[in-house]
């Protein structure tokens, strides 16, 4: 059923990852009448650590214990990073303001003033960090205290290995001790998925059965780890619960994405967020924008069934990189889908890779995307603005490589922070002039 009327809106959200849900975050906070569209959420993959910055210069793989002395050194030489369009003191406010939204929806965050701190990845390998769920959180005071440690796996679930984590982590964490149980309830299925596991464990009787199996194997281990499974909703009171009930702090590892951490951000922000008054159009894809004479931008919002009309006085593009499809890789050149923006990219298809796949500086296509102005709007072939109230955030920019730096969330909410405090404040003076 299309709708004949167009929905009126201050601000249009284009992208559901990371930066996509600050965006809206940031913009109902604000007063902003809110629309937020988009097809698939990269959130699922995430692994729930938010990263602020660990690694740079990403040839030296030089390791930063405070990200912020590391964002200082990385603006003075990489001036045109979009962290380097900002002050740090913005940084910070974006990331408390984004992470108080989950903290007051049941999904609490820990952090060190000023400092990463070291978590395990999915195969056991450790990497710095900032914010870090609360559930993960006492495996990270448990591995720098070098505490004994019982790790545990399930029969039938695929792609988590307690043996190879204690293994891999060996030479940094020595008392980790892994073993492998069954899954109460799970013994007539042929595998087990995560989502599932941590549905059912929102279950005081399961809670109980798998505390009963655990127990015995603890010994002298004073912590308890497992696969993120420890509920998909209400994560604290279920870690407190089944802690209790094991008589030890426990802590969750994320498994390979997609990943339970990633999903309850995900339904964790659909379910609260509408309260904020924004409205989602999930999934539907942008089908044409075409700009009106007064500068406001006209959405066709679709899916099989349906399309919807958006007509909104601005624009704020976090549609996110090739896995998102904010940016498309052609034959020849990679492209913006959407606006068919200029991308920053290197002049030829045959320099987008280095010949060593591994090469530590990275590869150059890492580094493609929108280049901006100082308020966050993309700049078209002359390097001017090309939409007066069309902004960019997350991924999709230019001249950063958030994987390897180790920055992604924090640069998809900072800068989602940024794009929707310039819209506000050209809002400001346009309705002073008026």
């Amino acid at each position: 059923m299309s709708h004949p009327e167009p929905i009126q809106c201050d601000l249009m959200i284009i992208g559901t990852g990371m930066a996509g849900m600050a965006a809206a975050l940031f913009a109902a906070n604000r007063g902003l009448s809110t629309v937020q569209a988009g097809v698939s959420s990269e959130v699922i993959y995430a692994s729930g650590y938010m990263d602020l910055l660990g690694v740079h210069p990403i040839e030296d793989q030089k390791l930063w214990d405070n990200p912020w002395a590391g964002i200082e050194a990385m603006a003075r030489e990489i001036p045109n990073h979009p962290y380097a369009l900002m002050e740090m003191e913005d940084i910070n406010t974006a990331l408390e303001e984004f992470i108080s939204f989950f903290h007051e929806n049941g999904i609490p965050y820990q952090r060190k003033m000023a400092e990463n701190v070291e978590v395990m990845t999915p195969v056991g390998k450790t990497r710095p960090t900032y914010f870090v769920p609360q559930s993960m959180w006492a495996g990270v005071e448990a591995m720098k205290a070098q505490h004994r440690c019982l790790l545990v796996d399930f029969q039938r679930m695929q792609g988590f290995s307690a043996r190879q984590i204690a293994e891999v982590i060996g030479n940094k964490w020595p008392n980790v001790r892994p073993a492998r149980i069954r899954f109460p309830e799970g013994d007539k299925l042929t595998e087990l998925y995560p989502e599932w596991m941590a549905r059912k464990m929102e279950s005081p009787i399961i809670r109980e059965k798998l505390a009963r199996i655990i127990h015995p194997l603890l010994e002298d281990a004073r912590v308890l780890g497992l696969p993120a499974i420890l509920g998909m909703t209400r994560t604290k009171e279920v870690v407190e619960d089944f802690a209790n009930r094991v008589g030890v702090p426990v802590f969750e590892i994320p498994t390979i994405p997609p990943a339970v951490p990633g999903l309850r951000l995900k339904e964790t922000y659909e379910q609260y967020i509408s309260g904020k008054g924004v409205r989602l159009l999930f999934p539907k894809r942008i089908g044409q924008v075409q700009q009106e004479p007064d500068g406001a931008f006209l959405l066709t919002v679709e899916d099989t069934v349906s399309n919807d009309r958006v007509r909104s006085r601005g624009i704020l593009l976090a549609s996110g990189r090739f896995l998102g499809g904010g940016l498309h890789a052609g034959r020849k050149r990679i492209e913006e889908t959407l606006f068919d923006l200029p991308v920053f990219q290197p002049a030829a298809r045959s320099e987008w890779h280095r010949e060593d796949f591994f090469d530590p500086r990275g590869h150059p296509i890492n580094r493609a995307g929108l280049e901006i102005d100082d308020t966050f709007r993309p700049l078209d072939i002359s390097g001017q603005p090309a939409f007066p109230n069309l902004f960019a955030a997350g991924s999709i920019l230019a001249h950063q490589d958030w994987m390897r730096m180790k920055c992604g969330s924090g640069l998809a909410i900072a800068t989602a922070y940024a794009a929707v405090n310039a819209f506000v404040k050209q809002r400001v003076d346009k309705d002073l002039q008026a």
